[in-house]
C-alpha cells in the first residue's frame, strides 16, 4: 500500500483546510502552516510529570481527516481521545449527512459514522467534553469511554491493556495511547511506566480475527509498538512507515468475507482495494 493508495501523495494540505475547515472547532480561526512538525524537548513526551498536552500538529489532523473522508470510513476505534477525536468526529458527520440515507439498509453496519474514542484519564475525558462541539454527541457521532489500563503479556511479550473495550467493528482504527506511565501493575517487576520505556499497546492484536477486510489501522509514532504489531499481527496485512509523516499503516488485505462486507468495500473503497489486492498476491 503506497501513500497514492490512500490518495496522500497528491493532498493539498492548505487548500483541503480551507475547504474543510475544522480547526474552528479547534479554536484556531486561521491556520497559516500546515506542514511543518513541531520539535519538543527530548524529554516533553516522556516526563510523567508534565501534564500539558501536544498543540496541534495540523498536517496529521488534515491528513486523518482526509483520510476518514477519502476511504468513506464508517466506524472509527480510536485509542487515546484528544484533538484527532474532534477531526474524526467533523469527519464523520461529513460523511453521515452525504452518505446515510444510501447505505444504512444496504450495509450490516450497527455503529454505522460513529467514532468511539477511549482513553485511562476521567479528567482527560472531561476536559474534551468542554470542547468537543455538542452536536457530535446529540447525532450520536462521538463516544468516549472511560477504561483502565493495565500491564499484561500477548504470547508471553509484555504490553499493555485497556479494560474493558467498545464493542465495535471498526473499518479504522488510530493508535494514539495510551501514555507510557499511566497501567497498572507490572509483569515480573517491568512495566512501561519510566523514561527509557515506551508504550507497547497489544489492544488491536487481541481483536485482529474480529476485523473485516478492507480495516486500516493508522500509529502514530510509536514506532516499537508498530513494529510490535507487526511482529505479531497474523493475517495479510499490507503495511507503510512513513518517516516524514511519523506515522504507521496497515491495511488489512484479504477477500472479502461475505456479501456485507463485500459491500462495504464496494462502498467505501472500490475498485482501489480489489486491485491493491490482486497486486498483492501476485508479489
Amino acid at each position: 500500500m503506497l501513500l497514492k493508495d490512500l490518495g496522500l501523495d497528491s493532498l493539498d494540505s492548505q487548500k483541503y483546510i480551507l475547504e474543510n475547515p475544522f480547526n474552528r472547532h479547534l479554536g484556531d480561526e486561521v491556520v497559516s502552516n500546515t506542514t511543518q512538525k513541531i520539535i519538543y524537548d527530548p524529554f516533553f513526551s516522556v516526563d510523567s510529570e508534565n501534564k500539558n498536552p501536544f498543540d496541534a500538529e495540523y498536517d496529521d489532523l488534515i491528513r486523518l481527516h482526509f483520510i476518514t473522508r477519502n476511504r468513506k470510513v464508517t466506524t472509527v476505534l480510536e485509542f487515546g481521545v484528544g484533538k484527532s477525536t474532534i477531526v474524526f468526529a467533523d469527519a464523520l458527520y461529513k460523511n453521515k449527512y452525504q452518505y446515510e440515507m444510501n447505505v444504512k439498509n444496504k450495509l450490516r453496519r450497527s455503529n454505522l459514522f460513529q467514532c468511539h474514542s477511549i482513553d485511562n484519564y476521567s479528567s482527560w475525558i472531561n476536559e474534551c467534553k468542554k470542547i468537543i462541539p455538542k452536536k457530535f454527541f446529540d447525532d450520536g457521532i462521538t463516544t468516549l469511554h472511560h477504561t483502565s489500563l493495565r500491564m499484561g503479556t500477548f504470547s508471553d511479550r509484555i504490553c499493555t491493556y485497556y479494560d474493558p473495550l467498545p464493542l465495535i467493528s471498526p473499518d479504522l482504527i488510530y493508535l494514539d495511547g495510551p501514555d507510557q506511565f499511566s497501567p497498572d501493575g507490572d509483569i515480573r517487576g517491568m512495566s512501561t511506566k519510566y523514561q527509557d520505556g515506551m508504550p507497547m499497546a497489544a489492544d488491536i492484536l487481541s481483536i485482529e480475527h474480529f476485523l473485516t477486510p478492507g480495516t486500516l489501522i493508522i500509529v502514530d509514532g510509536r514506532t516499537a509498538n508498530a513494529r510490535f504489531l507487526k511482529s505479531n499481527l497474523q493475517r495479510n496485512w499490507d503495511y507503510l512507515h512513513s518517516k516524514d509523516m511519523d506515522q504507521h499503516f496497515f491495511e488489512l488485505l484479504e477477500e472479502p468475507l461475505g456479501i456485507y462486507n463485500k459491500r462495504q468495500i464496494d462502498f467505501c473503497l472500490g475498485d482501489s482495494f480489489y486491485n491493491r489486492l490482486d497486486k498483492n498476491k501476485s508479489i
